[in-house]
């Protein structure tokens, strides 16, 4: 996998010193100087389910009491549009931001970081191709802005929702700016990224591709009045061994009982996300970090994501949002099964629990047809994620606010949303 390079062997004495200092797991991070600089992450091969965050993020974060939250998410094929002007970015932006607001919704989750780049100007990514149809030309004004402040105007709350791996698909973007992390840092460092079926990822066992995404996560926080740093579901692209074997590798030479390729791969995940929440709340402490899992726990763990710690331990999450994309009748996991899963984990005293709805499939042929038997299975998914003290849910997506498909459900979901629960 690429020539040799010194500079990955240089620090296995200082991750063999760690692993002895610090009992569990516990992943050594920070932004190493220079962009070929690096280290993976060591353990002391106990037990990976514990990794400890540092002792500032474990006091409990600072959250208003609010109404019930009540979000969409708006992916970022819904931002882009034909024109790929300024008018015509803003003008869709209002509609979605109206239609949200006139259907209940008090919370905007928008894709402000999809592969590797961004919806605003940043010091660490390229502009987003969705905005000119060209990744890295400036638009000549700053969407994020515009975005966040149209929807405090309009009475709700804006996440800036980021991919945090992804750097793009096999299709998508179609070229990469020169100052994508990719290119910039692949001839060098080659080793901090994954390729998979056409895509490419980050790869986030090394300290400096971890603090890259959190210093990113921090950028935003700094410069914009978000209300929440929202990340979703896509970790791993894979359990394939060859994703990152060579890391694997050299990590397993370095302690004497190495953890399996699953753990230390959650472990290397979980250092990434105390590490995004310590330096959101640095850069401001009000600001709220969550995350929105796939609702199958076993798949979670199989690409990266520790949620039953993450839930459990203070420092990593303030909210999570399980994607509970399942009619009542689905044979794999039914939704009651599976928010009673989700409910059933420990949690730390300041976690909120939101569930994540499939607005998309209501109405439609999915899961055998099973959401086509009645056109309340929305309002009625509401109502039990209220009975068993969720915070709120969040519907996916925008576009199926207004849509024909799921008009009906939609009406009588809102009219649950604006009923008792606040």
């Amino acid at each position: 996998m690429g020539k040799f390079n010194f500079r990955k062997y240089c620090y296995v004495f200082l991750w063999l010193a760690l692993a002895m200092t610090v009992g569990g797991v516990w992943l050594f991070g920070g932004m190493q100087q220079g962009k070929g600089a690096s280290s993976i992450s060591s353990s002391s091969g106990e037990n990976s389910a514990s990794p400890a965050p540092a002792e500032h993020t474990l006091t409990p974060p600072l959250q208003q009491e609010k109404q019930e939250m009540a979000g969409v998410w708006v992916p970022y094929m819904s931002l882009t549009t034909q024109e790929h002007t300024q008018e015509a970015f803003e003008d869709n932006f209002r509609r979605i931001a109206d239609t949200a607001k006139e259907k209940g919704i008090n919370t905007l989750f928008v894709h402000v970081r999809p592969f590797c780049d961004a919806l605003y100007p940043s010091e660490r990514y390229p502009w987003s191709h969705l905005l000119t149809g060209e990744q890295g030309k400036d638009p000549g004004y700053d969407p994020l802005q515009f975005m966040v402040e149209y929807s405090h105007k309009n009475g709700m709350e804006f996440h800036a929702w980021i991919n945090p791996l992804r750097i793009k698909t096999a299709e998508t973007p179609a070229t990469l700016s020169p100052d994508n992390p990719y290119l910039s840092l692949r001839e060098d460092s080659p080793y901090y990224f994954m390729e998979y079926e056409g895509g490419v990822y980050l790869n986030p066992a090394y300290p400096y591709i971890r603090t890259l995404i959190a210093d990113g996560a921090a950028e935003i926080v700094e410069r914009y009045e978000v209300d929440g740093i929202h990340f979703d579901d896509y970790f791993y692209p894979s359990q394939e061994e060859s994703l990152d074997a060579e890391a694997y590798q050299l990590y397993a030479q370095t302690v004497e009982t190495p953890l399996t390729l699953e753990e230390w791969r959650r472990a290397n995940v979980s250092a990434l996300v105390a590490e995004v929440y310590e330096k959101v709340k640095q850069a401001n402490s009000g600001t709220v970090f969550g995350i929105s899992p796939q609702g199958n726990i076993p798949n979670d763990e199989a690409m990266g994501a520790d949620v039953k710690n993450w839930c459990a331990v203070q420092g990593y999450v303030d909210y999570i949002c399980p994607q509970l994309y399942y009619s009542f009748e689905n044979k794999a996991l039914g939704y009651s099964e599976a928010l009673e899963e989700w409910m059933a984990l420990p949690k730390h005293g300041g976690l909120k629990v939101y569930a994540g709805l499939a607005l998309y499939k209501a109405g439609s042929d999915a899961d055998e047809g099973t959401w086509q038997m009645d056109s309340d299975i929305i309002s009625r998914q509401i109502e039990a994620a209220r009975e068993v003290q969720c915070s709120g849910v969040i519907l996916y997506s925008s576009d199926y606010l207004d849509a024909e498909q799921t008009q009906k459900e939609v009406e009588n979901a809102m009219a649950v949303l604006a009923g008792d629960g606040e």
